[in-house]
Parts: structure tokens; sequence; C-alpha cells
């Protein structure tokens, strides 16, 4: 399990620490960092996958459940989807990812752009899907 990812805190903390999902390290997650998590994960299949044939291109098909888990590793009960895509627009212009156009909840990452090697596990395949751990 990477850095991170949700798990019980140690006793030390203050009880709001210790809600579930909420760990220590939540809140230094970037958000196209989790969302390549998700899609890692086979059980989050059915909440967002990768579009087969694009490279990169992946399609949110549960946009409140993506927003809430997102809002559980955040610590921020409070986030929807509206608050979700804004995040996601900020990298529009870091050229992390973009929107695809003519297609709902549809992104597309530039893997150019972003910064690999502090995630070792991520191993991008050329189809756009991957392996790594999970």
């Amino acid at each position: 399990c990477p850095a991170g990812c949700s798990g019980s805190a140690p006793l030390s903390f203050p009880g709001w620490e210790r809600r579930a999902g909420c760990s220590p390290g939540s809140r230094q997650i970037q958000l196209w960092h989790f969302i390549l998590e998700l899609l890692q994960k086979e059980e989050f299949r059915h909440v967002i996958a990768w579009q087969q044939g694009e490279y990169g291109e992946f399609v949110i098909k549960d946009p409140d459940e993506v927003a809430r888990l997102w809002g559980r590793r955040k610590c921020k009960p409070q986030m929807n989807y509206d608050k979700l895509s804004r995040a996601l627009r900020y990298y529009y212009n870091k050229r992390i990812l973009h929107k695809t156009k003519g297609k709902r909840f549809t992104y597309k990452f530039n893997f150019n752009k972003l910064v690999m090697p502090n995630y070792p596990f991520i191993n991008i395949r050329p189809n756009g899907e991957w392996g790594g751990q999970g």
C-alpha cells in the first residue's frame, strides 16, 4: 500500500485523526496520483476506468463516488464532484491532464509531464493500462 493510503492512525494522534479512512499522511497525496491509484485497482473499475484504445485516457463512471473516495482520503467529508472537477482543472494549465472534448467525465493524462520517479510502483503500459503493486 503506497504512502498516504487509508489505515488506522497511531494512538498518539487526537481523536479527529482516527476517523475511518483518514490517515496522518493522507493530506500530502496529489489528486492525479489518487486517480492513478483508483485506476490501478480492480475493485474500482465500476467507478473509474481506462478508455480502451486510448493511451492515458480514462473515464469517471461514477463521479459522486470518486468525489466521496477523494474526500475520505483527504479527510474532507464535504467533497463533491464539483469541487473535485475544479481541482482537476488546475492540472490543465500544468499540462498534467486535459478534458477530452465531446466525452463526458473523460480525461487524458500527459504522462510526459508527470514526475514518475516518486511513484515507482506505477508501471504505465503503451495501451494506457498499467501494472504495479496492488
